[in-house]
């Protein structure tokens, strides 16, 4: 019996991938045709039918290019940087709330915290390890940036959390049966959807990937497979904020084909504050982490820990 349970949650994480990488792709796709329709232009439309295949030409083209190596490169951290920073983002997705056998877990929006934030490494390696001054001053602002942010991510997520006074994400389903958490914490709400496009590293946050002043940020040097890597591991991240978005405070039930439309809804969102809002100042986002959201973040988890407190002796 143990056996075939481990047999099962193997099958049902791999199918969980496939469908992850496959989402990707389309996810591409759509910001594609999405900018291009902001801009007042066609996007991919020659590949296949309204141009669906274009992101599998996209990905046999960049998988087949020749990779290119900088010559002073510390050679074993740069070539597994990437590779790492891919495995981080599709592990993530593990404490997604399955209903089958899977790695659901009571404590898995502490296994969300930690995961995400071991992504930081794999940047830093990647922009220290290209030896090139525009790959490290990329990724030393990807790591401020996103320590800067963790910090108020977690505090508002303990403010959720207290509400539900559990671990695991899958209770946030059973709480939000006849209520959404984005209709009584709406600030919370605003504050980790922002929180979430700085973790992410998207506009108006794409300090690490700045093309104006860094070229191309922390993954200049990548070519071919490896620079298709860090894209594709982006662009899971970014899936996997909107699906913990909508487990948060848009009451998704997993078995519904709502919830797949609130997630389609916030990727779309993440697109469309890309092809809307200009780059943010560097100095501005590190002022808007310290000394706006981390206090306004603790004070609301005082305020929400009080309530709770107060309803356990209402109800002693």
């Amino acid at each position: 019996m143990y056996l075939k349970d481990l047999l099962m949650m193997f099958i049902s994480s791999l199918l969980l991938m496939i469908c992850v990488l496959v989402s990707v792709a389309f996810l591409t796709l759509l910001e594609r045709k999405v900018l291009g329709y902001i801009q007042i232009r066609k996007g991919p439309n020659k590949v296949g039918l309204v141009g669906l295949i274009q992101p599998f030409s996209d990905a046999i083209k960049l998988f087949t290019k020749e990779q290119n190596y900088p010559l002073m490169s510390n050679f074993n951290l740069y070539y597994f940087s990437p590779v790492l920073n891919f495995i981080l983002s599709l592990f993530l997705w593990m404490c997604m709330p399955f209903m089958t056998v899977n790695l659901n877990f009571s404590l898995s929006s502490l296994f969300f915290l930690c995961v995400s934030s071991l992504s930081v490494y794999t940047i830093m390696l990647a922009g220290w390890s290209s030896n090139s001054n525009y790959a490290l001053l990329g990724s030393l602002r990807s790591v401020a940036q996103t320590i800067s942010y963790e910090v108020s991510m977690a505090l508002i997520l303990i403010s959720f959390l207290f509400l539900i006074l559990s671990l695991n994400l899958i209770d946030f389903l059973k709480y939000q049966e006849n209520i959404w958490f984005s209709f009584f914490m709406l600030p919370l709400v605003f504050m980790w959807v922002v929180t979430s496009l700085a973790e992410t590293n998207r506009t108006p946050f794409d300090f690490a990937e700045g093309e104006s002043e860094l070229v191309s940020g922390f993954n200049i040097e990548y070519s071919s497979g490896s620079f298709a890597m860090i894209f594709l591991a982006e662009y899971s991240s970014i899936l996997f904020m909107s699906m913990i978005c909508c487990l948060l405070f848009l009451g998704s039930n997993l078995y519904s084909l709502v919830f797949f439309m609130k997630l389609v809804f916030m990727s779309f969102f993440w697109i469309w504050v890309r092809g809307t809002l200009p780059r943010f100042r560097y100095d501005k986002l590190m002022y808007l982490a310290w000394k706006t959201y981390l206090p306004v973040s603790l004070n609301y988890l005082f305020f929400f820990y009080n309530i709770k407190v107060f309803i356990m002796m209402l109800m002693l």
